[in-house]
């Protein structure tokens, strides 16, 4: 009865073991989650710009706004990605969308013919894979090395590019790794988009978020040559979740920009317009840098504070190691299976969850392909996280053989 396209859609952010994190939940039993990067369910507050932006004009967002957005907002999201030295951004070039979700969908949507390729990166947030595939197309992974940390894998990129290649997705900052690409890397794969007339999709949400003073390289300052969609968002830098606003700016060639612009203002029509009440906050939050500051704040700021700790206590345990993160709030450490005697990283998340009620995601439900990874969130202030850490620690030495 059901879509079979719906067949190999999955998100084991939500899947069987956030379900049954519920069904504890609703047997009075505490579950400490660590699968959801939202920052307000650990005590992340609203910045007062953004509280000041919603209380003093709501009511202009009781109607329907223009189906790419409002225009204050567009004006600033494209001053925003003018200010990082992307070139030719104008506020035309700008889709207010409900979160990169949708920006995803709507650009996915728009390009993808049945059976085209798509290169994603592995491991890979599920999201741009389900998108993919609901949209006809296949996604192919290119790999990404730990060793490196997380690098993308230019040899491995170039391998899978085949006549069928439409786009090449770039998360950086990345989700599930906390990595942050490169330059010389990235100058390399814009290189490889150009020479083979293949769009990007570069996600860029936590590109705010970066730590320890490491330098982001926005995709769409490395030229004009190739058509790049950008996206970008507050729910992760404000800690704005559930607003649900994201956005994405289209760069490159004029001409390419004008096709895809026609396709997406037709998808934007008919779902009208997004949220109005979000894009009031737009101009308020990305003129507020001091917020987003005050989280990656060497030694200070909340998000740079529990990252170190939670890198630190990771590597204490015998049998794991985790690669620093650079950005965001995501660890994706690597599990010795064998030595504790578990079949698989759902295995170990489950049998985690049952035992000591804490929540993460098996390193396979980003198509990790070893299935020895899981992703954890540093979001639980200091304490909580080290002593939720320790207690994966002890776990494991009651596992070990």
């Amino acid at each position: 009865m059901v879509s079979n396209k719906l067949c190999d859609v999955f998100s084991d952010i939500r899947g069987e073991l956030y379900y049954r994190a519920l069904e504890k939940e609703a047997q009075g039993e505490s579950i400490l989650k660590l699968n959801t990067g939202n920052p307000a369910a650990f005590g992340f507050a609203m910045p007062d710009s953004v509280r000041r932006a919603l209380t003093a004009s709501v009511d202009a967002a009781l109607g329907y706004c223009d189906l790419k957005g409002m225009a204050a907002a567009r004006e600033a999201i494209a001053a925003y990605h003018t200010s990082l030295g992307v070139c030719g951004v104008t506020p035309g070039d700008v889709y207010i969308t409900n979160g990169v979700s949708e920006a995803a969908y709507l650009a996915v949507t728009a390009l993808c013919s049945d059976g085209d390729e798509f290169l994603v990166p592995a491991p890979c947030y599920s999201l741009w894979v389900n998108m993919i595939r609901l949209a006809g197309g296949k996604a192919v992974f290119y790999d990404c090395d730990e060793a490196s940390g997380w690098q993308p894998d230019l040899a491995s990129l170039r391998a899978r590019i085949t006549d069928r290649t439409k786009a090449l997705l770039i998360i950086n900052p990345n989700n599930p790794t906390g990595a942050v690409y490169d330059r010389a890397i990235l100058e390399e794969m814009y290189k490889i988009a150009a020479e083979r007339g293949i769009v990007i999709l570069s996600d860029e949400i936590y590109d705010r978020l970066v730590l320890d003073g490491v330098p982001h390289t926005p995709t769409a300052t490395l030229g004009e040559d190739v058509l790049t969609v950008s996206f970008n968002g507050l729910s992760k830098s404000h800690c704005l979740c559930g607003l649900r606003c994201g956005w994405m700016t289209l760069s490159g060639p004029e001409a390419k920009k004008r096709e895809l612009s026609s396709a997406l203002t037709t998808l934007s029509s008919i779902r009208l317009c997004s949220n109005a009440l979000m894009q009031l906050i737009i101009p308020e939050a990305l003129a507020d840098t001091a917020y987003t500051r005050s989280l990656v704040l060497a030694g200070e700021g909340r998000i740079a504070v529990q990252s170190k700790v939670a890198f630190e206590e990771l590597n204490k345990i015998e049998g794991v190691e985790a690669v620093k993160n650079r950005a965001a709030f995501y660890l994706f450490p690597r599990i010795d299976l064998a030595r504790f005697g578990f079949d698989s990283d759902k295995d170990f998340a489950m049998r985690l969850l049952e035992e000591k009620n804490i929540l993460v995601v098996a390193g396979s439900g980003f198509y990790c392909g070893d299935n020895r990874h899981f992703r954890i969130v540093a979001l639980p202030r200091e304490e909580e996280l080290r002593a939720a850490i320790r207690k994966i620690g002890e776990f494991l030495d009651q596992k070990r053989r």
